[in-house]
């Protein structure tokens, strides 16, 4: 049981998305404390910010900010020192480290800079449309323009992975490994990354036999698959029979049983920069 409760105020210029991953990343190293976060995004305005300071001011606890506005900061800085709340700047920490790491001096960025439209965010948009016609073995002919091809047994998270890859500007293709059904041949002729995903046997049997059961309730029972779907001994053969497959072309493998989209994603993303074509990760 949690000892105690900290209000933890995250106060950004933009949607919040980094203040919030990076607090509720750190959240587990305190498991005695309970942090309840009050999320201020989109902080542009003097008028904002007095709204900001009112909401410290009433659940007082501690702020961690990246505001890339100077004067908004600088007002923030007062109010926290008044209210007596402790206040760390984590865009200034950040660009100060990386000031001296690089020898620069940072320029002031705008609210919200790491979302404008440049070249990374047409990538982006470019990489998801990709993935959407893409999926699933979709217009094989085109797997050369990959980044990176995801292979593996039905329901192994290919396709979560593959959009959440694309939302990095990465062009991730997927092709499901079918037993006696054959491979489109130009996935031997790539040069870029083929991955596998695998999965502990007991933990797809449970995702299919969900998918199975929403496939019903949905009206449409004639796609209840043969029950060879979720025979235990049938997925345990079929899952052997697409390791074997992958070792054979020098695949590497990925478990994705006990891991998140995220890092499944991040550990596409080293084999993608860092190739081990000696070792499978786990």
């Amino acid at each position: 049981m949690k000892q105690r409760s900290i209000t933890l105020h995250l106060v950004s210029g933009g949607i919040g998305q980094t203040l919030d991953s990076l607090a509720r990343a750190c959240d587990p190293h305190f498991p005695d404390v309970e942090l309840e976060f009050r999320h201020w995004n989109l902080v542009r305005t003097r008028a904002q910010l007095r709204q900001v300071i009112k909401g410290v001011a009433s659940e007082p606890g501690p702020v961690l900010s990246s505001l890339t506005d100077a004067a908004l900061q600088m007002d923030l800085e007062e109010g926290c020192l008044r209210l007596g709340v402790k206040l760390l700047d984590v865009m200034k920490n950040t660009l100060n480290f990386l000031e001296g790491v690089t020898g620069t001096q940072a320029s002031e960025g705008s609210a919200g800079g790491q979302y404008v439209m440049d070249e990374n965010y047409f990538r982006r948009i470019d990489a998801m449309h990709y993935v959407i016609e893409h999926d699933d073995g979709q217009q094989t002919r085109e797997l050369r323009e990959a980044d990176v091809v995801l292979v593996g047994v039905s329901r192994a998270s290919k396709t979560p992975t593959c959009f959440y890859l694309a939302n990095k500007g990465i062009k991730a293709a997927n092709v499901p490994l079918v037993p006696d059904t054959p491979l489109p041949p130009e996935l031997f002729d790539i040069k870029v990354p083929v991955i596998g995903l695998t999965i502990d046997p007991d933990s797809l049997i449970e995702i299919r036999r969900t998918r199975l059961i929403t496939m019903v309730s949905g009206g449409n029972p004639a796609s209840m698959r043969s029950t060879s779907y979720v025979d235990p001994e049938e997925v345990r053969g079929e899952l052997l029979w697409a390791k074997r497959l992958c070792a054979r072309h020098g695949w590497p493998v990925i478990d994705v049983t006990r891991r998140s989209i995220e890092e499944t994603s991040a550990a596409v993303l080293n084999i993608i920069e860092h190739p081990n074509p000696a070792g499978l990760p786990g």
